[in-house]
């Protein structure tokens, strides 16, 4: 996909599995219909969120590139973008949690290229280009906040998931799509909010990702900053919706002070949020991120994390006290005084170090799975990783030697040694055998009949992470989902509106149009009394120039008004800020 997008380094960079979630953003197919509905929720945004949104925001709308009279083209972003080490990539809706981490690990901002349809226009539950552009672009121009992103992209998208995280993404998406489509059903709308509550009430424990991603809500799309008293606005979410950003600073919103409490607040994506966090500055938001990074089996390792690898039924990897890197699907664990003494993976597993696959260590070398014993010898105080090679020489730790290992907790591994494989620092990381046995008591776990024996050299577990130590070990680029995006549906009569849009903007711009602004209201009146966007423009054009006309829009759209009182806010916010505007 990155040869249809104009050269970006940092996109270079981009790993082949991040790679197949890129979609062209195609922007011939917005209609002028979309480019109304941007101007107007970007118009109204920033005379609004000039007030109550953090500083950055305005500087930030610059620095990124985002008008506020038409659609960016995100390719054209990039070029501004890349001034302050960013990137930005189209997609379709909403990616995979971990996906969409990683690729902010990049520095690479996710932009879901489709806009809200003119009926949404308040607020969409799926994420849209307004959403992303217009919400998340700004702030990154924040050096603070970027870092923040960046940092909560690296270490979100090593958090392990559970096995129903991902039936809830599907769920969730799911529901933003047909919530966002026209004429869905209301029967089915429905089944799927029940089927998103039934899967939130019954999570179980909830795992590092549901956590991470709730950190991530209350702050990248639901943050607030300052004080409790008067709080500014960053988050994505808040920032592009002209309902929610208003509301969201009431007394009917709990403010709260943002701590790691809120990685165990629950969240509704399809309703208004009761709730919201305040932080004081970007940098406590690093400050809680490191908090619960320091909670993660990222950096406990130990039995526990094992234990979520084998829970999370996903590839994943541990890492051992030497380095040595396994990535599998874990299977099994045995544990001694609350350690793991003996770790096992089913199917493809991969061996690596710092990241970078050990050579004859890849899937084709263990494509049945690989277990191996964890910890000290018996009897020994010094552990193997430790010993300098005149120790190993002493313990018949050497090539060609039949040995006897007894682990702490149990494990007894006898065979003959073939070789040693050794990191940078020296340490002895893994060590080969022939004619091997291994057993736990009365069980063999390993017999010298399935080949040789790769055994992991390791005091502890360090480390447990999502994910495969090296990327290029597996083959990533699988996903697929079970639903996409739906578009507008073509008609006879949206594009008759549309084309009235498009002659109504050629005005405004000072092109040759096709009627005058008297025959394009005239027909929206005829044929298309509903719409009520259209007629705001044209009273922008006629205000202070054609008195009769501005005065027979008004007319209409108050009759609109009364048709549709659920929309009236909308005419008499578009109305108010056009004539605002032309006060000044």
């Amino acid at each position: 996909m990155l040869d249809k997008i104009e050269s970006n380094p940092i996109l270079d960079r981009l790993p082949a599995h991040l790679q197949q979630y890129i979609k062209p953003q195609n922007y011939e197919d917005y209609t002028p219909i979309n480019h109304a509905v941007w101007r107007y929720v970007m118009r109204k945004n920033v005379d609004y969120l000039s007030k109550v949104a953090h500083e950055s925001y305005l500087d930030g709308l610059k620095k990124t590139g985002i008008s506020i009279e038409s659609i960016p083209n995100m390719y054209g972003m990039n070029r501004i973008l890349k001034e302050i080490g960013w990137a930005a990539v189209a997609v379709d809706g909403f990616i995979p949690p971990a996906a969409f981490m990683e690729f902010q690990a990049f520095n690479v901002l996710v932009i879901a290229s489709d806009i809200r349809q003119l009926e949404n226009i308040e607020y969409t539950p799926a994420p849209d280009i307004i959403h992303e552009g217009a919400g998340h672009a700004p702030i990154i121009a924040n050096p603070e906040y970027a870092e923040y992103l960046r940092r909560f992209g690296e270490i979100g998208c090593k958090a392990i998931s559970s096995a129903k995280d991902y039936e809830m993404y599907e769920a969730i998406r799911h529901l933003s799509i047909i919530k966002e489509a026209e004429d869905t059903p209301e029967a089915e709308i429905e089944a799927a909010e029940k089927k998103v509550d039934y899967l939130q009430n019954n999570m179980g424990v909830p795992s590092e990702m549901a956590q991470i991603r709730n950190l991530h809500w209350w702050t990248v799309e639901y943050g607030l900053i300052g004080t409790l008293e008067n709080p500014k606005i960053y988050g994505a979410g808040l920032l592009s919706s002209i309902g929610e950003s208003a509301s969201c600073l009431t007394e009917k919103v709990e403010k709260r002070p943002y701590s790691i409490e809120a990685c165990a607040q629950e969240f509704d994506i399809t309703k208004p949020q009761p709730q919201l966090y305040v932080t004081p500055d970007f940098a406590h938001l690093s400050l809680v991120l490191e908090e619960f990074a320091n909670k993660m089996a990222l950096r406990k390792g130990g039995l526990e994390g094992v234990q979520k690898l084998i829970d999370s039924k996903n590839l994943g990897t541990v890492e051992l006290s030497t380095g040595l890197q396994i990535s599998g699907d874990f299977s099994r664990v045995i544990a001694h005084q609350g350690k793991p003494i003996y770790i096992q993976t089913s199917g493809k597993t991969a061996l690596s170090h710092r990241e970078k696959e050990l050579v004859g260590h890849g899937i084709n070398n263990h494509p049945e799975g690989f277990s191996s014993p964890i910890g000290r010898l018996k009897g020994i105080n010094l552990a193997i990783e430790d010993m300098s090679p005149r120790d190993l020489r002493a313990y018949d730790i050497y090539e060609s030697e039949k040995i006897a290992f007894e682990f702490e907790g149990g494990v007894l591994v006898k065979g003959e040694i073939i070789t040693g494989t050794r990191n940078l620092q020296g340490k002895i990381i893994l060590i080969s055998l022939k004619n091997c046995t291994v057993t736990f008591g009365e069980e063999i776990l390993f017999k010298p009949e399935w080949g040789q024996y790769d055994m992991a050299i390791g005091k502890e577990v360090i480390s447990a992470f999502a994910g495969p130590a090296d990327n290029l070990s597996f083959d990533l680029i699988n996903h697929k989902t079970s639903s996409s995006t739906i578009k507008s549906k073509s008609s006879p009569e949206r594009e008759e509106l549309a084309s009235l849009y498009a002659s109504v903007r050629n005005i405004s711009e000072g092109k040759n149009a096709k009627f005058s602004l008297d025959a394009a209201l005239e027909l929206v009146k005829k044929h298309h009394p509903k719409d009520w966007l259209l007629s705001v423009e044209i009273y922008e054009l006629s205000l202070g120039k054609d008195q009769k006309l501005a005065k027979a829009v008004l007319n209409h759209l108050e009759e609109v008004k009364v048709q549709r009182p659920k929309i009236a806010h909308l005419i008499e916010d578009g109305i108010s800020l056009i004539e605002s505007k032309q006060k000044v």
